[in-house]
């Protein structure tokens, strides 16, 4: 196992941006429709309006859930610790400077952002320029 990570500078120059395949739904639904849609998931989060759930716009479409809009998924592959500050931070800011909403989610081992699907290259051409030194 990796040490977390915790240094900015080091996180910024070793995020190592991984472009998913396939476009992302943000979806919601109740609690127990949830359980059954969970196994295709990539995240979830309890609200007090219901449950978000994140998961491939093919399995959202297949469940018949609405949504508003297709999300890349960019994992930053670097082991970033949860104490880490300022990582998330930098990345929005300088995806905000372009024009790019965000939806980050922190996992356990790395960061994933969610970026308009067709704005994809667009947030890897940021990132790859933060990642450089030059953001």
């Amino acid at each position: 196992m990796t040490q977390a990570i915790t240094n900015l500078p080091a996180l910024l120059r070793d995020m190592s941006p991984s472009l998913q395949a396939e476009p992302y739904a943000f979806c919601t639904t109740t609690s127990a429709r949830s359980l059954a849609i969970w196994p295709v998931a990539v995240g979830l989060f309890r609200e007090s309006e219901g449950v978000t759930i994140i998961l491939p716009t093919a399995d959202a479409d297949a469940a018949g859930l609405a949504y508003d809009g297709a999300w890349a998924c960019i994992t930053l592959t670097v082991h970033s610790s949860l104490s880490a500050v300022g990582f998330l931070a930098a990345i929005s800011a300088r995806l905000a400077e372009a024009g790019l909403s965000l939806n980050p989610v922190a996992g356990y081992y790395h960061d994933h952002l969610f970026v308009p699907w067709e704005r994809r290259q667009d947030a890897l051409t940021v990132l790859a320029a933060l990642r450089a030194g030059q953001g």
